[in-house]
This record gives C-alpha cells, structure tokens and sequence, in this order.
C-alpha cells in the first residue's frame, strides 16, 4: 500500500467535501463571478486602450464573453466527459482534433456576432479598430474560417482562454485529489476496523486456548506442589488483563507489551520439558522508556513458534531476541520445523493479519523477513517506533 503525505495541505485538502461545498447554487455564483470579473476587465481594455466608447467597449465585451463561454462550456460539459470515456489513445486523438475544431466555432462565432452587430448598425467609427465590424461581417463563410485565419486567432484563441482552462483544470484536479485521499483514508479505516475485529477474534482464541493449557499445567504443579504456582498465577493473570484491557488501544507502552510476550513465552514454556532448548532475551524497562508500539503484533509468531516448533528429536530449538536499538523494536525468533509444514507456517490467516497491521500503521517505518532454510525457520520484524 502506498503511503499517502501527510503534510498540512494534503490533510486539508483530503478533509475538504468539495461535493457538500460546491452546491449548484455556488456553481453558478463562481462561475458567473468568474465571467462577470473577466467581461470587467476586457471592458477597461477596451475602454482604456483602444479609447472606445461605453457603448461600443459594451458590445465588443458582450461578443466576446458570449463567444468564450460558448467554446469554454462546450468543451468542458459536453465534449470533454465523453473523450474521457474513450480508450487513452482515442482521448489524446479527440483532444489534439478538438483544437482546430474549437478555433474554427470561435472564429464562426466572432463572424456571426459581427454580421448581427452589422445588421443592427453597430460600428466603431474611430480609433485603431475603426471598421473592424464592417471588415468582418463583410467577410465570406471560408475567408472566416480560413487556414491563415485559424493561424493567427490561434495565438489570441489561446491568450482568452487559457486562464479558464486552467483554473477548471486546477479545479477539477484538486477535487480528483480531494476525492483520492477521501476513498483512500475511507479504505484505510475499514482496512483497520476489520483488522480490529480480527484482533478482537485473536483475542477470544487466545483466552480460552491459552488458559486451557495454563490451566492444566497449574494442575500438575499443584499436584507437586511446586513453589512455581504463585508465580505462575500471577503471569496467568497479567497475561489476561493486558489481552482483555490494555491491547484495546491503538498503542500501548513498550515496556507493558514486552512483559506481556515475556509472561506469554513463560507460561508457554511450562508446556515442555526442561532438557528442550528453549531460550530467550529481553530488553530492560530503561530500554523501552518513552517508546510505544501497536499491541499483539509478535504474538502470531510466537504462538506459531511453539506449534510449529520443538518437534524434531534431536535438534528441537526455540530461540526468541528482542532488542531496542536506536528507536527501533527489533525482535527475531526462530525454531526448527518439520520439512512437511512450512507451508502452513508462511500462510496462516494470523501473518497476513499482521502485515496489513503493519502496512497500516507504520506504512515505510517497518520490515518483516520470514524464511526457512535447512529446518529452521526464522521471522525477523524490524519496526521504527521514533518517527
């Protein structure tokens, strides 16, 4: 899964619902702001320079606001949405052949404004664009619409309409990107909710499972009557609370999950015989100060250790590390394994349940190694807890 950046604006824009915002009451209030600012300001250049009239800087402005808005809404609501349904090659045909196109119905559009306003009389009768109505509406069809004609409009074309193009551009990008982040973000929480009933499930297995075992194994030592009992009671019990109270939350404190899979191994570890290498290492309390992690991320692989592991005769080992070093949670174990079961080793439903936890919540911040070679089987998981 990629990650996402998470600077200031991207949150922002994510956050933004630009379908709730952009009613179609404020569509038309943007957009008649937009023609109403850009019918402004080529009114003052007509006015200003090309010393026209008001009225004859009004009808020239009228002309070419209507013929802008023509080719503008054409493009992009009618034309553009069924492009964009199109093959890519099919897209980029219809779009390079809709430049021409375009030119020609702005230039058709300027020439019939000219025959109307020469009908009606209208003329600029000084100035630099002296008779320009009269030269245009006198115009033939094809002297209109010419090569040399769509050449030379073709610069102007572009200068009108660019700033439209590029701020509906600029527009619909950002809502594209708003959206993007909105279903990505919507994707990651259900990813989350269901990885947390999965978590939840983990833990219903693990009580009466776990306890089962435990249980069983107080029975034998109560028949001994070992002096283990009270300490093994009290590693029952801190087990418990932690699965039951403590992994609910997102993060818990470093040092409260390496005493969990520290109680965890123990208890586990009754379960076979003292002549069993069984050996682990954990890192001090100082060493994880300060630092917190995500709850139950090992306890697949350990449990999956003890199933899986300590089977053959002679070589049975099992062998857990955890270190901090630098920030990072660093934790290896390994096992020996029979040839026949590695695949259910590297399939079970609780790894894959572990990696999209990982993907998750420390997307870039983590690197999980699980191989096998020779019988032994090894899962290395790195995580970067100081971001």
């Amino acid at each position: 899964m990629q990650k996402i950046s998470s600077n200031y604006f991207t949150q922002r824009i994510g956050e933004f619902d630009f379908e709730q915002f952009y009613t179609q009451q404020k569509r038309l209030i943007f957009h008649s702001l937009m023609w109403l600012s850009f019918a402004f300001l080529l009114f003052l250049s007509y006015r200003l320079a090309y010393h026209l009239t008001y009225f004859n800087s009004f009808i020239l402005t009228l002309r070419m606001c209507v013929v802008n808005m023509i080719v503008f809404y054409t493009f992009f609501y009618l034309l553009l949405p069924k492009i964009l349904k199109q093959s890519f090659g099919l897209a980029i045909f219809y779009l390079i052949i809709s430049f021409p196109v375009f030119v020609i119905v702005w230039l058709l559009s300027t020439y019939l404004f000219s025959i109307i306003y020469h009908h009606l009389r209208f003329e600029i009768l000084e100035g630099e664009l002296k008779g320009a109505i009269t030269a245009s509406a006198d115009q033939t069809f094809w002297e209109a619409i010419s090569i040399n004609r769509i050449i030379s409009q073709s610069i102007i074309f572009i200068s009108l309409l660019s700033p439209f193009f590029f701020v509906k551009i600029l527009f619909e990008i950002s809502k594209l990107y708003s959206r993007t982040i909105k279903i990505q973000n919507q994707k990651n929480l259900l990813e989350i909710q269901n990885i947390n009933i999965e978590k939840d499930f983990l833990k219903s297995q693990l009580n009466p499972h776990f306890l089962f075992n435990t249980l069983n194994n107080l029975y034998s030592l109560s028949l001994k009557k070992d002096n283990a009992v009270p300490e093994v009671i009290l590693n029952l019990s801190d087990t418990m609370s932690y699965t039951l109270y403590e992994s609910n939350s997102e993060k818990v404190e470093l040092w409260k999950e390496v005493e969990f899979v520290k109680n965890y191994f123990e208890l586990e570890k009754m379960r076979y015989s003292a002549d069993k290498k069984i050996h682990c290492e954990f890192p001090t309390e100082r060493d994880c100060n300060g630092l917190k992690i995500a709850p139950l991320l090992t306890f697949t692989f350990i449990e999956n250790a003890f199933k899986y592991g300590l089977k053959s005769k002679e070589s049975a080992f099992l062998n857990l590390k955890i270190r901090i070093e630098n920030g990072k949670f660093i934790f290896v174990i390994e096992n020996d394994f029979e040839e026949n079961k590695t695949k259910n080793i590297h399939s079970g439903i609780g790894i894959e349940n572990v990696r999209k936890r990982l993907q998750l919540i420390y997307p870039n911040d983590f690197q999980l190694e699980i191989f096998d070679s020779q019988n032994i089987f090894r899962v290395q998981l790195t995580i970067n807890l100081i971001k």
